[in-house]
């Protein structure tokens, strides 16, 4: 008997009733339903689950984020109550291993208060059994607007890639939303809906605009970007953002799946695989800076990771190590900053927000 994921009965519904369905909804519904969504129901991280996150693959990256955040926090000013924002925490090991590696800074560890924005149960029980022993304040909140105003440092590792993401499709007439539909196979399908979308391409990046008709544009709310150059314009702070994508807004379908550490059918199980999509980097700073603060980037995860010192930490963990744990640690060491087809370091960019007051934050100095 074939197995039908709840989600998937439940989509069909929605559009039996309502009509095409948007990606981004689509998207929405299958890694946040509060019964049968992806992120809420399992822990995706790990050997086990779905794809590997940089904090897992290595200690250093964390450490490196944590050395990072103090940095920042001493360019800040040094204030005496700094909220350690992140978002999107996965199992907690990243800040796990910042907090570990801050503690070179005694005055900032005990300056600040830990604030996780987590949707998932199963990773916010994750996440306390990750910190349970560090003396540092941890809180929990379901979105960035919970967490207290105040001075900021945000961490955002592969957050936004998640977050759902429209299409549109280039035809003769405009530019027209990709929608989910059913096939008369009873398939989940992608269509293009028949009416233009009013005024798009006058919202477009010029390169964008100048693409042949059939392609792919991706864009994505800009309310978390905004919502955090808001708070560090005002409050005084940084944010530090690291994902997948691209520097410039530019045409391109990257919606995909990904289940058991291979790509997979976004619209075969519903609720059942990791969706995610490029992240457009451009169309991030542009939200952020709007709200006043200065952008720094995108820059390369290699080069930033090389200019905080990971080989130096690389070597440090090497010495006295074992040869087996050696090795262990130069292959960490190239899949996050090699430029491979399986490494992050090219693939993965980092962009830094900063009240102006900041100044550079670590690691964009040019």
């Amino acid at each position: 008997m074939v197995y039908i994921p709840p989600l998937n009965t439940e989509i069909r519904r929605l559009i039996a009733a309502a009509g095409p369905m948007p990606v981004a909804q689509y998207m929405s519904l299958c890694l946040t339903d509060p019964h049968h969504g992806y992120y809420v129901t399992r822990d995706p991280i790990g050997a086990a689950g779905d794809f590997v996150t940089a904090p897992e693959i290595s200690q250093m990256f964390g450490e490196l984020i944590g050395l990072w955040a103090a940095s920042t926090w001493r360019q800040m000013g040094a204030p005496a109550n700094v909220r350690l924002v992140e978002l999107g925490p996965g199992r907690g090991t990243m800040m796990r291993d910042a907090l570990r590696a801050a503690q070179v800074v005694p005055e900032f560890n005990a300056a600040a208060v830990v604030h996780l924005v987590e949707i998932s149960p199963v990773l916010q029980r994750l996440q306390q059994q990750t910190l349970a022993g560090i003396s540092t304040p941890v809180f929990w909140h379901s979105s960035l607007e919970e967490v207290p105003a105040g001075p900021a440092i945000i961490l955002a590792n592969e957050f936004f890639d998640a977050l759902p993401v429209h299409q549109a499709v280039k035809q003769p007439d405009g530019w027209h939303e990709r929608k989910i539909a059913i096939d008369r196979n009873g398939n989940l399908i992608f269509i293009i809906a028949p009416e233009p979308v009013p005024h798009f391409e006058g919202i477009l990046p010029p390169q964008v605009r100048a693409e042949p008709n059939n392609s792919i544009f991706e864009w994505r709310t800009d309310h978390v970007a905004m919502e955090i150059g808001r708070r560090i314009a005002r409050a005084n702070g940084a944010a530090l953002i690291i994902d997948y994508g691209h520097a410039e807004s530019a045409a391109g379908d990257t919606f995909q799946a990904v289940g058991h550490h291979a790509f997979a059918d976004p619209l075969a199980a519903p609720g059942m695989a990791d969706l995610s999509a490029h992240v457009d980097f451009q169309a991030l700073a542009e939200a952020a800076s709007g709200m006043g603060v200065s952008v720094y980037g995108p820059i390369e995860q290699s080069e930033l990771l090389e200019r905080l010192g990971i080989n130096t930490r690389a070597d440090t963990l090497k010495a006295g190590a074992s040869r087996s744990d050696v090795v262990a640690i130069e292959l960490a060491l190239q899949r996050l900053i090699g430029h491979g087809r399986t490494a992050m370091g090219t693939l993965f960019k980092a962009i830094a927000f900063a009240d102006p007051k900041v100044g550079v934050p670590p690691g964009f100095e040019r």
